[in-house]
């Protein structure tokens, strides 16, 4: 109890000193570490330990609202995952499928007026996923007060691959010449279309890289790394992470 009420406390202090007028628009989020904590846990099955991550991204959509973060990408499954055993993947799809059903009724989803949206490869993906996520996107199509955006079948190269294919095609058409190929148009025709991009990256679990996540969009984001496993990060932890960020001088193109 009397640890409870100090945790209160201290996420208060760190709390008082964040400004709503430096407050990031779009945070983008590697959850890392569910394999890790499933074997630090007396080696559960690694899905539980996913299962738990879920449960961590529901409390960060919970503490963005609280903040006033319009936007939260997280990083699910990327193409490279596929190569998981059988499995850990036919857990996680099977947890994809759950929890975008949930979405579809989900009260905060609806309550706090969140529109959700898959960005990836969605065709590599088994039927019922994507039968899932088409139901939890339409149910919460007519919303753009926040929007939350699950990587899944991603990879930041083939993103950038599949826009210059795009371009290439309209080339090829007729519809644009050459000369219109810009940095504007490449991000048009990547799979975060009409996105802002996101001014802060968090990784979690200690790994100081992107694992090709965003990698047109994350020219001038803030990095910020954390050494705690997803499934144990706490609202101080991502305060922190907000913290740090206003805390910095962001400079473009320097």
């Amino acid at each position: 109890m009397a640890e409870n009420v100090l945790y209160r406390l201290y996420e208060w202090y760190i709390s008082r000193g964040l400004s709503q007028d430096k407050m990031p628009k779009h945070v983008a989020i590697i959850m890392d570490g569910n394999r890790r904590f499933s074997k630090l846990q007396g080696n559960i099955d690694v899905v539980k330990g996913h299962e738990i991550g879920v449960d961590t991204l529901e409390k960060v959509l919970d503490w963005s609202i609280e903040l006033g973060i319009e936007i939260i990408t997280a990083y699910a499954f990327s193409t490279e995952n596929f190569n998981r055993s059988e499995h850990e993947v036919e857990g996680l799809m099977k947890l994809f499928v759950k929890n975008f059903k949930r979405l579809v009724t989900h009260e905060k989803i609806h309550k706090n007026e969140v529109r959700v949206k898959v960005v990836g490869r969605t065709e590599l993906l088994p039927e019922s996923v994507r039968e899932a996520i088409k139901e939890a996107e339409e149910a919460s199509a007519h919303y753009n007060k926040r929007l939350f955006n699950i990587a899944i079948g991603y990879d930041g190269r083939l993103e950038i691959i599949d826009s210059f294919k795009k371009i290439i095609q309209d080339v090829q058409a007729g519809k644009i010449t050459i000369d219109d190929v810009n940095e504007d148009l490449v991000s048009k025709n990547l799979y975060t279309k009409g996105l802002a991009d996101p001014n802060l990256i968090i990784r979690t679990s200690g790994e100081e890289r992107l694992s090709g996540f965003l990698l047109w969009q994350s020219s001038y984001s803030e990095l910020y790394f954390c050494e705690t496993l997803w499934p144990e990060l706490r609202k101080v932890d991502f305060i922190r992470a907000i913290r740090s960020y206003q805390a910095r001088d962001r400079r473009f193109g320097v």
